[in-house]
């Protein structure tokens, strides 16, 4: 074990701490949504409908595709943050080579498998055949910079759990404002088309791999982050593999609940599903300010538990805990007072604004009753407890297919929002009865 250096020292966890580590998370994620509506808004100067459908469409299956390795970043938050807690620098760098080796091997499956991939996706699809023919070509692009987009998920894990978010939101900025600068031109002046946003796109996420690998540097300055033996040592290689199979388990359940709402709100006709889709946008804006917090609380739980602390841990939970619970209350109070004024703005057809107000009370009492189990999925994942994450999103997603069974035919889509709901609730309730084992662990590694 090296020398406890100041990237790993302890510190004290406070008020000034906790929002250093959130608030840059917070304005990264708020630039995210601002790049797809300016994506498709280039795409839309083209006149053409096809266009914006084969963007948002390549899009939304590159996503998909991309988020199924997001267990990269949850993992390697908790593993580096531990090793950094327990002040063992050479695993701090060593985590990183491995998870951009995992990064790397995924997305170089990515390019050879392409075509069946998107045969699969594209074969999902109703799109027309001038749609798929254009998504084809946006993705055969894109789909070239695969091992840099999946390796930005280990790095940006590896700077939140260093404390280095100011890092994580430039390295977002950059690569959104290039990425929307590109495509303009590409499209608008160079006449490039639905290519010229893929060529924009595949340029910003090069550019931001590139600038995320800079600021994680000092990874490389340990000479142990090529010791092949270490890197590559099977007890450290069979725990991450266990942890990103639970975290992905889990992350993969939550899409089928939230892919499932969707499905199942086709069945009450073309307006509510519509009023739906409008709503579900609060949960994403509560989503984007929350998650600074809970990787606040991956990174201070992580440490914690590195160095065997049950009461940093503690305060570390309280801290983030609170701040989360003040974005809880403030988006609810948010929807309460401004929810018909945003629905407005989303939506200009009349009749979805009516049918949207009528399910709006649900978005109201959605962020206080989700705020436990998004702090818990945070304290959870800096715990690298990940079987229990595992655990309870299997019983959550068992609640919530039976409150789908018995809330539906009762109520209808305030059914299927209840059901939502019961969802979050479960996993809150059960995260926290686990919660004190946490505190046990740490202790026994103390």
């Amino acid at each position: 074990m090296s020398t406890v250096n100041p990237a790993t020292a302890p510190q004290d966890i406070t008020h000034k701490r906790v929002l250093k580590l959130a608030v840059p998370l917070v304005l990264s994620n708020a630039t995210v949504p601002i790049l797809g509506a300016v994506d498709l808004g280039v795409v839309g100067q083209m006149g053409e409908a096809a266009p914006i459908g084969a963007v948002g469409l390549g899009a939304i299956i590159l996503t998909t595709v991309f988020w199924i390795f997001g267990f990269l970043r949850m993992g390697t938050v908790g593993l580096v943050g531990q090793a950094a807690g327990a002040g063992d620098e050479a695993e701090v760098s060593i985590i990183l080579t491995r998870s951009l080796m995992i990064a790397l091997a995924a997305g170089l499956a990515l390019i050879a498998l392409q075509p069946l991939i998107f045969m699969a996706a594209l074969g999902m699809s109703s799109a027309s055949a001038e749609v798929e023919t254009l998504a084809y070509s946006y993705l055969s692009i894109r789909i070239w910079t695969a091992p840099a987009a999946i390796g930005i998920y280990a790095l940006t894990g590896w700077l939140v759990a260093m404390e280095r978010t100011s890092g994580v939101f430039w390295v977002q900025l950059v690569m959104n404002s290039v990425n929307m600068a590109l495509s303009y031109a590409f499209v608008i002046w160079f006449d490039m088309g639905v290519q010229g946003v893929a060529y924009g796109t595949v340029i910003a996420e090069l550019l931001g791999a590139g600038l995320a690998l800079y600021l994680c540097r000092d990874a490389f300055k340990h000479p142990d982050w090529r010791k092949w033996t270490q890197v590559f040592d099977r007890a450290q290689l069979v725990r991450m593999a266990l942890l990103n199979t639970d975290i992905l388990i889990r992350s993969a359940l939550l899409m089928v609940i939230f892919s499932s709402f969707v499905f199942l709100g086709t069945g009450f006709g073309d307006v509510t599903l519509a009023s739906n889709e409008v709503l579900i946008q609060f949960m994403y804006i509560t989503a984007y300010a929350m998650d600074g917090f809970a990787f606040a609380a991956e990174t201070l739980i992580a440490r914690a538990m590195g160095r065997g602390d049950a009461s940093r841990l503690r305060r570390s939970a309280l801290m983030t805990g609170f701040w989360g619970a003040v974005v809880c209350v403030t988006t609810a109070l948010g929807f309460a007072i401004a929810g018909p004024w945003l629905i407005d703005l989303l939506a200009k057809s009349p009749e979805v604004q009516v049918e949207a107000r009528i399910y709006l009370p649900w978005m109201v009492v959605a962020p206080l009753i989700g705020c436990v189990a998004w702090m818990m999925d945070g304290i959870f994942i800096g715990a690298t407890q990940s079987r229990d994450m595992r655990n309870m999103m299997i019983v959550s997603f068992i609640f919530y297919w039976f409150a789908v069974w018995v809330f539906l035919p009762l109520w209808g889509n305030h059914g299927l929002w209840a059901a939502l709901l019961v969802s979050f609730l479960v996993r809150g309730i059960t995260l926290s009865l686990r919660y004190p084992a946490l505190e046990a662990a740490a202790q026994n590694r103390g």
